[in-house]
């Protein structure tokens, strides 16, 4: 009786984020090519525009009889906040915080990503200043000086952090050929060799209408947010769409061994990394949930295990990083005390192990879908989070409507799934293994 009224009550509430979370939308193309995606919610006076390019990390810059460069589509989330042939240098982040709103931009290996927040009587302001930016910034050796000494600092602050070079270390071991072996915030070299006209470029061939999509979410009405879309983007002039034929990579079949250093680092850590299918795959749902099975809180199996109870660990995790071409999935550890770093990768192993033999238990496959349930729910909960999984949605996974079915997704995963994929990806003979250790004097 008592399972009972806990499976209905189950039951009820996942009926209750079925419905409360169904999220509307409306899209439509301009003619240069641009997509337009608007979602209005007048439960607040807040407004969000925001523009995803179709370019990042694993896109590089420069020519291939001079050298390619890394970290160009970093640069330019950079770059693209210095002005436009409107705004003045430097008054583009001014603008903004005067008329009460806020800004950001990121980039990763598949995308970059801008936007800005507003009251929602500032709705063509912020359409104004991201067609500013896609129309005509200013592009000049000034800015470029300007800029470079800005992102070798952020690369300097990311990488002089403990551990800060991890994810560079993975890349670098895990691809061979295809450019996600690169760095997102580009090498020392490759920014001190890029050139202005190099940046001319990149803006011609990546920034172009047809290559983004743009989000207008909050308190709008779609009507005349439709009609300013128009005005404030349609002169954009569109060019041909970027094509990427990137260099296949080979299975890994054999597990190798590698080692790294860091001068920034006192305890060393172990790391055995997989090169598995993209995100947009139903694999790589079931290996979300794998990942969060083995380390997804204190009361995960690695944590319990190894931090908890056999102290073994100070800290410990399992990563699915999604991505377009290639996910990479990670077991970290950082031993405690005098543990060895191969103990800690056994005894990761032997939990991997149990789930390619055996099905995870009903109650922790439960407690799987309410995490997910509620990672889902939150991160639909505000104007900002919905702009972002609506352009995300569209860009990396060519589907909008993911944010209102991508939860029956995962709760359609069943746990002979999840045994199966375990057993299919996450074999050592199928990784690479790093120890990454703190750097001596002499190295």
């Amino acid at each position: 009786m008592k399972k009972s009224v806990f499976a209905l009550l189950s039951l009820l509430l996942v009926g209750f984020y079925s419905n409360g979370q169904q999220v509307d939308f409306t899209e439509f193309d301009l003619d240069n090519g641009l997509h337009v995606i608007l979602h209005q919610d007048n439960s607040a006076p807040v407004v969000i525009t925001s523009v995803m390019y179709d370019v990042g990390g694993k896109d590089l810059g420069g020519k291939p009889e001079t050298g390619l460069r890394s970290g160009f589509a970093h640069f330019f989330e950079h770059l693209l906040f210095e002005g436009s042939e409107n705004i003045e240098r430097g008054e583009f982040m001014k603008i903004i915080p005067a008329n009460g709103g806020t800004f950001n931009a990121n980039t990763s290996m598949d995308r970059t990503y801008y936007y800005d927040i507003f009251p929602s009587n500032k709705l063509e302001l912020g359409l104004w200043l991201e067609s500013e930016r896609m129309l005509h910034p200013v592009i000049d050796q000034i800015g470029v000086d300007t800029q470079k000494e800005v992102v070798k600092e952020e690369k300097r602050q990311r990488t002089d952090a403990p551990y800060g070079k991890l994810l560079e270390v993975i890349n670098e071991n895990l691809f061979d050929v295809h450019p996600y072996k690169n760095s997102v915030l580009g090498f020392m070299e490759d920014i001190n060799a890029s050139t202005l006209e190099e940046f001319y470029a990149y803006f011609d061939k990546w920034y172009t209408p047809n290559n983004a999509v743009l989000i207008v979410a909050g308190d709008i009405d779609t009507n005349e947010t439709k009609e300013l879309v128009k005005k404030y983007f349609s002169e954009v002039k569109q060019r041909p769409k970027p094509v990427r034929n990137f260099p296949k990579e080979t299975p890994i079949t054999e597990s190798k061994q590698v080692e790294a250093f860091d001068a920034n680092i006192q305890l060393p850590a172990i790391i055995a990394a997989y090169r598995l299918p993209p995100q947009s795959s139903r694999d790589a749902y079931v290996l979300d949930m794998i990942s969060t099975y083995l380390s997804g809180g204190k009361s995960s199996v690695l944590y319990k295990k190894m931090v908890d109870e056999q102290k073994q660990a100070l800290a410990v995790q399992a990563v699915n990083l999604g991505q377009v071409d290639h996910n990479i999935f990670a077991l970290f550890a950082i031993p405690l005390g005098d543990v060895a770093l191969d103990t800690l990768l056994s005894e990761m192993d032997e939990e991997i192990k149990v789930m390619q033999s055996e099905l995870i238990s009903e109650r922790d496959y439960q407690k799987l879908l309410n995490q997910f349930e509620n990672q889902f729910v939150n991160s639909n909960t505000s104007v900002e989070g919905i702009a972002g999984s609506l352009a995300t949605y569209y860009l990396l996974y060519g589907d909008v409507n993911l944010i209102n079915t991508q939860l029956d997704l995962y709760r359609s995963i069943t746990r002979e799934e999840i045994r199966d994929v375990a057993k299919k990806y996450l074999s050592p003979n199928q990784r690479v293994e790093i120890k990454y250790l703190p750097k001596k004097d002499d190295q």
